[in-house]
């Protein structure tokens, strides 16, 4: 098994990015084909206190070419260009096999 990682840091507008993500741009998401799970996650801090990451989602696909063809699907690419449109300056994504 397989997932992408999008790590979210805190963006300026935290309840207007709250908004976006949680009404339109997880409905988008959560419509790629082959998604097994999604799993979102708020960052409360760490171990030394505060942390600058806001959001933790873990999308979770069968094997990489699943995930492959999720992301350059019709869904997979509508949720890509809301990303860019309301996260591409504080977002990472990230490949990576559940061990």
């Amino acid at each position: 098994m397989v997932k992408l990682v999008a790590i979210y840091r805190k963006p300026e507008d935290i309840e207007a990015f709250d908004k976006h993500y949680f009404e339109v741009h997880a409905a988008l998401a959560e419509k790629m084909p082959g998604l097994i799970k999604m799993e979102v996650s708020k960052v409360y801090g760490t171990p030394m206190g505060e942390s600058d990451l806001h959001l933790l989602a873990e999308m979770y696909f069968e094997t990489k070419e699943a995930l492959l063809e999720a992301l350059s699907s019709p869904e997979g690419r509508a949720a890509g260009k809301d990303l860019r449109g309301f996260a591409g300056q504080v977002v990472s994504m990230h490949f990576a096999e559940v061990v």
